[in-house]
């Protein structure tokens, strides 16, 4: 080796652990700004409904058409991260964020609101592909627990953005609230164009069109019969053929993905036991703490005149997702050391227990407002170490190239498991309310809560046989071909 190289080789790895420097906190950020910019439409819901005079059910899809969005964006998003053109991708889905973070601050009629809201859930695709550019420009040790983290705030971007969305509405009105959603879907962009490096070369992405197309309409089916409760109670034949329509649809979209050389979703990974066995779990247990999520922000906003309740403004409630948000971020940080203790599956049931007793204490002790963020704060815990423990889980039997593509998956399985959680909520709700009156009964927000406890037991009985199948040495799925 020449002086020259020597002299080039310790200024190229102090270049390299630069950039890893400055890479995870871009990765980290961008992952939070979709998050949070996909929320927005949660504590603007009534103010939507009196800016735009439409109903609230009307107003209600400004949070449902950007979930619909990012479940269907989700899995293009990672077969095409999975390619060459991942930098490529990225910025182009942040553009399109950003085009529709304009169109919701511009005074146009309400169905522009609507597509400016669809074009902000896109980005909701991009978490698996920043856990895809960390898993292939970190070390090891650090992509471990970057993943672990963008995996965390993907959850606590919401508890993030209702606040200061909430904030805004009430002191600088509704398109006051929707320009953060621009400026920081703007800084993102800018972020990532800095940022973000190339695919190692090699790579090799073809997306199936006809079984996006397919499985676009099966999500869109599924995730509207969720969102519309109403549908079932008053239409239930049509509720009914939807529903035998969404499971065709995605009957026929696996058996396509089956046969196809170049699957959207790689079929035959999901049939690895540590892959299906991490995806019910989050089925379920996405089911179970997006309940009780919404029953505690229900609940405190409820009037003192239904006999219960604390009758909190949006912006009050949205600071009890405080806890949520910081002790969800600390659970983050702490899984990936307890990780090198303790194997991924057991750290799952574990948090599935965490959260349970979180629907245990709310079920037992809601009478103030320190219960209510105290058991808040355990479903933060719970949901971020939950959420930091899941892609060890999915990764470790994934190769690198298919990382985009494996998270993608437990995305879409998480957006539908959130969704059905919402929907058993208000049905449940719905169901105790009694005629005439505009609350349910105190009684039937413990139901509710039952109904987690059960859906959290579920999640942890399937993590633990997942960590009893688990063999020492697990080998990685083989990736697909094309």
């Amino acid at each position: 080796m020449t002086a020259a190289q020597a002299h080039d080789q310790p200024m190229s790895t102090a270049l390299i652990r630069s950039e890893a420097r400055l890479l995870v906190p871009a990765l980290m950020f961008i992952a939070l700004v979709v998050a949070a910019v996909a929320s927005l439409g949660a504590p603007l819901i009534t103010s939507v409904a009196t800016t735009f005079h439409v109903s609230l059910d009307s107003a209600q899809w400004t949070l449902t058409i950007a979930l619909l969005s990012g479940a269907v964006a989700t899995p293009v998003l990672g077969r095409l991260g999975a390619g060459p053109h991942r930098r490529v991708t990225i910025l182009a889905t942040l553009a399109i964020v950003v085009v529709g973070s304009a169109l919701t601050v511009l005074p146009l009629p309400f169905a522009w609101l609507l597509v400016g809201r669809a074009a902000q859930g896109v980005g909701l695709g991009l978490t698996a592909l920043m856990m895809g550019v960390a898993r292939d420009h970190l070390p090891e040790e650090r992509s471990a627990a970057t993943i672990a983290l963008i995996s965390v705030v993907s959850i606590i971007g919401a508890g993030v953005g209702y606040p200061l969305a909430a904030l805004l509405a009430e002191f600088g009105g509704l398109r006051a609230a929707y320009g953060l959603g621009l400026l920081v879907t703007a800084i993102a962009f800018v972020t990532a164009w800095r940022s973000m490096p190339a695919a190692p070369e090699g790579r090799s992405a073809h997306v199936n069109v006809a079984g996006a197309l397919v499985l676009a309409g099966g999500l869109l089916l599924v995730l509207f019969l969720a969102g519309e409760r109403s549908l079932w109670s008053r239409h239930l034949a049509v509720a009914v053929t939807l529903a035998v329509a969404a499971v065709l649809l995605l009957c026929v979209w696996a058996v396509s993905e089956l046969r196809t050389k170049t699957p959207l979703l790689d079929v035959r990974a999901v049939r690895h036991p540590a892959v299906a066995g991490a995806n019910i779990a989050m089925f379920v247990g996405g089911s179970g703490m997006y309940l009780l999520l919404t029953l505690i922000t229900r609940y405190a906003q409820t009037p003192h005149s239904a006999g219960y309740g604390f009758g909190l403004t949006t912006f009050v409630a949205g600071l009890v997702l405080i806890p949520f948000s910081v002790l969800g971020f600390v659970a983050g940080k702490l899984t990936p050391r307890v990780r090198e203790r303790i194997d991924g599956p057991l750290l799952l049931a574990g948090s599935a227990a965490i959260v349970g007793g979180g629907f245990v204490l709310f079920a037992t002790a809601r009478s103030n407002l320190a219960e209510l963020l105290a058991a808040m704060g355990v479903l933060g815990f719970g949901v971020g170490s939950f959420s930091a423990a899941m892609p060890g889980v999915i990764l470790a039997v994934t190769p690198k190239s298919e990382t985009s593509s494996a998270m993608s998956f437990n995305y879409v399985v998480r957006s539908v498991g959130y969704s059905l959680g919402s929907a058993i909520g208000g049905l449940i709700l719905a169901a105790g309310t009694g005629p005439g009156h505009l609350f349910p009964d105190d009684s039937a927000y413990t139901t509710a809560a039952l109904v987690g406890i059960g859906a959290m037991a579920i999640t942890t009985l399937t993590s633990l046989a997942l960590a009893r199948r688990r063999s020492p040495e697990t080998n990685p799925i083989t990736a697909p071909s094309g």
